[in-house]
């Protein structure tokens, strides 16, 4: 069976939709019981932070090497894999007491999950090509936030009827089932099937050094790269500290709380990713600035209303203002991955996804919500929620460098490289 040219490379993507939903579920869970982790053991808003970051240092740390491993293994078996440890690991989770028990599993966590993203992504990419992969990878992306809907929201309401122990057996415990029913429908592709004529072959996976030289000759991975680490800073701001802002700002329930700071949010990003997805594929037929143009539109659109997000008292202007932010954040998540595969070729993209993780999760994910926290203590949520906009302007800034610049020369090079059957 051609997988490429049936609707089996559709069924692969809902199936990763399934294991990426837990996997976000499972990081956003405890972000929802933070109120009750604060008052059962004592916790200060740094200490709170630091469990934010702890995923974030260990995710960040290993996903350049994860993506370096998963261009030389399986897939199948990397994504399956990582569910298992990182579903256990999240059950483990409801059976330790005090802050470094805490700390260690939410940095085992992060290295559990680190192998998921670089697999996925480069399958996906086996199985469609320019035409169809931003809308592939935006439907994907829908299940970020459908997962982080659930774990925000489910983890408070569990948490607040039944302990907060709960909320990880249960999220836990569902993947690890997952796991098991999906083992036998995932199939590995032909790694670079989608780029490839029949005749034509991927070459050996590229070193460290080889690596190191790609990045240096496609400065549009590079703006990426440091695109996607703003961006990810401020994504990382908002999902870890707006329930905690409702509770004590609005003085909300955790449930109720944890359900507002990710519904409107995630739920507009549905639109948002599935509308980028399918506009960056239209315009990459048309220009290979098409995919980084959707991207730099969401972020400079979606600045003002990160501001709005931390400045307003009204929980209407809020919720307005976390719908308007989703919707533009959905448009560059969708070709986040999708616009560093026009300028990577098919053998290095487990890397460079990881290389880009790992970069996003470390500069970016790992700093905000310890940076935050200290700006709490002196400041107020509010001032640090509000000053996170400044970022994304950053964001917008690099994207439309790689645009204007780079982005051209960059995807015609790697495309002529696929012709010869030489490296980038």
């Amino acid at each position: 069976m051609d997988r490429l040219h049936t609707n089996y490379r559709w069924h692969v993507v809902a199936m990763l939709w399934c294991i990426s939903f837990f996997n976000y579920a499972d990081r956003q869970a405890i972000f929802s019981v933070f109120p009750l982790l604060e008052k059962e053991l004592g916790l200060s808003m740094v200490q709170l932070g630091l469990l934010g970051s702890a995923f974030a240092w260990v995710y960040g740390l290993s996903g350049f090497f994860a993506g370096f491993i998963v261009d030389r293994i399986s897939r199948k078996k990397a994504i399956l894999g990582g569910l298992y440890v990182w579903s256990i690991i999240c059950m483990s989770t409801a059976f330790f007491r005090g802050f470094r028990a805490l700390f260690v599993l939410r940095a085992a966590e992060g290295l559990g999950e680190t192998m998921y993203y670089p697999a996925s992504m480069s399958m996906v990419s086996d199985y469609h090509g320019k035409t169809t992969r931003s809308r592939a990878i935006g439907i994907h992306q829908t299940s970020v936030y459908a997962g982080t809907i659930a774990g925000g929201f489910f983890a408070g309401w569990i948490g607040q009827h039944y302990g907060w122990r709960w909320s990880f057996i249960v999220f836990g415990g569902m993947g690890i089932l997952l796991g098991f029913v999906l083992n036998r429908f995932l199939h590995e592709p032909k790694r670079g099937q989608s780029d490839l004529s029949e005749n034509e072959s991927t070459t050996a996976s590229l070193n460290f050094s080889q690596f190191g030289t790609l990045l240096r000759r496609t400065p549009t991975a590079l703006c990426l790269v440091a695109a996607f680490m703003c961006s990810n800073f401020v994504a990382v701001v908002l999902l870890t500290w707006m329930p905690k802002f409702l509770f004590e700002r609005f003085h909300m329930g955790l449930a109720v709380a944890g359900f507002t700071a990710t519904f409107f949010v995630q739920a507009a990003s549905v639109l948002g990713s599935l509308s980028g997805g399918w506009l960056a594929d239209v315009l990459r037929t048309k220009t290979p600035r098409g995919r980084i143009l959707v991207q730099a539109t969401g972020v400079l659109c979606g600045a003002p209303f990160v501001a709005w997000c931390g400045m307003t008292r009204s929980v209407t202007m809020l919720i307005i203002a976390l719908t308007c932010w989703g919707f533009c954040k959905g448009m560059y998540d969708a070709n986040i991955f999708a616009s560093l595969f026009d300028v990577v070729r098919p053998e290095a993209r487990g890397t460079a996804a990881g290389f880009m993780n790992s970069v996003g999760w470390l500069g970016g994910g790992g700093s905000a919500p310890v940076l935050i926290g200290y700006i709490a203590r002196d400041s107020g949520l509010s001032a640090g929620i509000t000053a996170a906009s400044t970022v994304y302007l950053a964001a917008g800034a690099l994207l439309l460098i790689g645009a204007i610049f780079f982005v051209k020369r960059d995807s015609e090079r790697m495309h002529a490289s696929l012709e010869v059957g030489g490296q980038v």
